[in-house]
């Protein structure tokens, strides 16, 4: 599995940025996949993760109420909207694959796939 990330740059606190995320593997719709972020000099952490059928999700306590993920499986893609951004936002945003369908494995070790990253900054 390949995962393409996008969407990342520089924005101002209180902004909004959409991520976006890209496979072309034909099984997508049976893969648990999520966001993970890594700050500079902090480990890999998970952020929000959803169900392979779009209807269950997960967030980590400081992104609920400002971030929302989803996904379109017609469209192999998985989206991670973010609201209210924060200076302590600012990392590289990881999507990450887990072949067991279950999101709300929470660590790192629990998805088998991760795409290459794209940088969020958030700055005034």
């Amino acid at each position: 599995v390949q995962l393409q990330a996008s969407g990342g740059g520089l924005v101002q606190p209180g902004g909004s940025l959409r991520l976006s995320c890209t496979t072309s593997d034909l099984d997508f719709d049976r893969l648990a996949v999520g966001w993970f972020r890594q700050a500079p000099g902090k480990e890999r952490e998970k952020v929000s993760c959803v169900s392979p059928n779009g209807i269950t999700t997960y967030y980590e306590d400081p992104v609920k109420g400002r971030f929302t993920i989803s996904r379109d499986n017609a469209k192999n893609t998985l989206y991670l909207q973010m609201d209210s951004l924060k200076s302590e936002d600012t990392a590289v945003y990881y999507c990450a694959a887990t072949l067991s369908g279950d999101a709300s494995a929470s660590t790192v070790y629990e998805y088998d796939f991760y795409g290459q990253g794209t940088l969020v900054t958030v700055s005034s």
